[in-house]
């Protein structure tokens, strides 16, 4: 088992009926400030998420849509710096409501 995957399965988001992708409302809000451009995250195994600069009150949502391959940093920094967030193709997905594969 690779370290990432060891990380996603002790963070998984809860399962929500009726809403996109299973994700709850705030995090397909956090994933849409994200696309937006507003946010950053910090180079750890454990991304924190920042949004107009401000840290997210849900840190465990955050750590979950990364290691769920949701989000990622825009390029590569030291570890604990800032550095613009990115949708990788399934946030986007889930973003403009295409199905995504399981």
């Amino acid at each position: 088992m690779s370290h990432n995957t060891a990380l996603a399965t002790v963070h998984p988001l809860p399962a929500r009926t009726g809403v996109r992708g299973g994700l709850s409302h705030r995090a397909l809000a956090m994933l849409r400030a994200i696309g937006a451009g507003r946010a950053q995250v910090t180079c750890s195994s454990e991304p924190d998420l920042y949004v107009d600069g401000v840290p997210c009150c849900d840190q465990f949502t955050a750590h979950a849509l990364a290691h769920q391959g949701l989000v990622r940093p825009r390029y590569p920094g030291v570890v604990g710096q800032r550095v613009p967030a990115v949708l990788t193709p399934e946030g986007l997905a889930l973003v403009a409501g295409e199905p995504v594969a399981a």
